[in-house]
């Protein structure tokens, strides 16, 4: 017990705590404007943020992801807070987090074995796109301190690391924010800083119950926008501790994330902070300062906390122009740029899935569309390409009267037609013997198929007999055929 506890804890003190640092820097100024696009103070982001990454840390499937409020869950709330207020978002919030509780005990994480690689993939690259573009504002009309200082700022991330001895000690991000901060300070450059970014809290958050009516008018009210949310949120926390889970060669429990989630959501609703879930750019950022543990998250929580709350002056001095080189390196780093090059090398379908995954999340802002197209899109592919191996082949007995069919392969709903064509049901026969030794009947389609082709033969003249059924296939013809059925021929013909 001991010895897990320090593994998953304390088995990387200093990085944990240095990482835990950067992401809090880097968690500020997201979290100030995800509330401005959910329409909320400031502070109600700021809060989400905190108690989402404390909480995480503790109940979370994945050490080392960061949870907190996002931009992908402050989309779905703006239309919310608008209509019904600050109160009914908090009471989405806790409806949330109960929704993810249960799609954890209902072992819904286990979907996540239905994305493929691709979807990923595409998922990865478009993230990496919309973390550049929403930097692009910070480099809009401004003056060339700001490019200089960015330039600077991405020269420190990845030059640092390369200098002897020291290099290795500090996260070049963290280097990166400290030393833009001096000279910004120092030469009383005018440029955009994170206080300009809106008022940062100065009192703890507090435990704050949902000013709202206990009825169903308010769970109708509410609904709407919790199931969404609570969607979002799992699909997007699952995509991230899959990406952590690639970058740390290390497993994650996802049906325990989603019941993380989800208390981490009831317990931001209670302190007065909108809902969120896991980030794939602080995530990453975590990791590439050398954060693994559960004690990562929870440092970057507290330390967020305290900046916030008990070091606003300082914090608020801090340029833009840092933490949008952070950023861009969390851009770069997050593209898949193997991908590109293995445009050549894969198959044209999975490289039509991951173009068209980037392209919806793009084009819409919004990682479930994008994840929802891509699996749709894969699934069809798989099926097309499932579907061509299957065969059917046939013999003819030495007087002519006998004709055996060998079928091999999969029949299902995409197969089931070019399964049924195979047959010449024209052919002068007494009898025909169907062999599915080496096939597989996956559904009812294909059970209607068999029973298509045994009721035409039939209605020939022809005598069939179906063999070789193996046990699974047996069982769904048995329960859904109509062949070996009385009034056979009426039950097909629909009668």
């Amino acid at each position: 017990m001991l010895k897990k506890l320090k593994q998953t804890w304390f088995s990387n003190l200093r990085g944990d705590l240095l990482a835990g640092i950067v992401v809090a820097l880097a968690l500020i100024p997201e979290a100030i404007a995800f509330s401005i696009i959910a329409g909320v103070d400031p502070k109600v982001g700021l809060y989400a943020s905190f108690c989402i990454a404390v909480v995480i840390a503790f109940v979370g499937g994945r050490p080392g992801m960061i949870s907190a409020a996002t931009g992908a869950m402050a989309l779905l709330m703006i239309t919310l807070v608008k209509t019904h207020g600050l109160e009914y978002l908090l009471a989405a919030t806790l409806l949330t987090g109960v929704i993810q509780i249960i799609a954890g005990y209902l072992r819904l994480g286990d979907l996540m074995g239905f994305v493929s690689r691709s979807v990923v993939t595409g998922f990865v690259n478009a993230l990496a796109i919309l973390i550049f573009m929403a930097q692009l504002p910070e480099l809009t009309d401004v003056t060339w301190h700001v490019y200089a200082m960015t330039a600077l700022g991405l020269g420190i991330i990845y030059l640092f690391p390369y200098i002897p001895r020291i290099g290795k000690i500090l996260p070049s991000p963290l280097v990166c924010i400290i030393t833009l901060t001096l000279i910004a300070v120092f030469l009383k450059l005018d440029i955009r800083t994170v206080g300009d970014m809106g008022q940062l809290p100065d009192t703890l958050p507090i435990f704050l119950w949902p000013d709202v009516p206990l009825n169903l008018e308010t769970l109708w009210i509410i609904l709407p926008y919790s199931l969404p949310l609570a969607v979002v949120g799992l699909l997007e926390s699952m995509m991230t501790a899959t990406i952590v889970d690639d970058l740390t060669d290390t497993k994650s429990n996802k049906n325990r994330e989603c019941k993380g989630q989800g208390v981490a959501n009831i317990a931001s609703g209670l302190l007065g902070g909108m809902a969120g879930c896991a980030m794939i750019g602080q995530s990453i950022i975590n990791v590439k300062s050398g954060g693994r543990t559960r004690l990562s998250t929870l440092s970057a929580g507290v330390f967020l906390l305290i900046m916030v709350v008990f070091l606003s002056d300082l914090i608020s001095i801090i340029p833009m122009a840092a933490l949008v080189a952070v950023m861009i390196m969390v851009s770069i780093g997050t593209f898949s740029w193997s991908s590109i090059t293995n445009l050549k090398s894969h198959p044209l379908s999975t490289n039509i899935v991951m173009i068209t995954t980037v392209v919806v999340v793009v084009a819409t802002h919004n990682l479930a569309y994008g994840v929802f197209v891509g699996v749709l899109l894969a699934s069809l592919f798989f099926a097309n390409k499932v579907s061509h191996y299957m065969a059917v082949e046939s013999n003819l007995n030495d007087d002519e009267t006998q004709r055996t069919y060998n079928v091999l392969g999969q029949v299902f709903f995409r197969s089931a037609d070019k399964f049924v064509d195979y047959f010449d049901f024209k052919e002068a026969l007494d009898k025909v013997v169907i062999d599915l030794t080496h096939a597989h009947f996956w559904d009812i389609t294909a059970v209607s198929a068999l029973d298509k082709v045994v009721i035409k033969f039939r209605r020939e003249g022809t005598e069939v007999e179906v063999i070789g059924l193996n046990e699974a296939s047996a069982t769904i013809v048995d329960n859904f055929g109509v062949h070996d059925k009385p009034d056979a021929l009426d039950r097909i013909m629909g009668h």
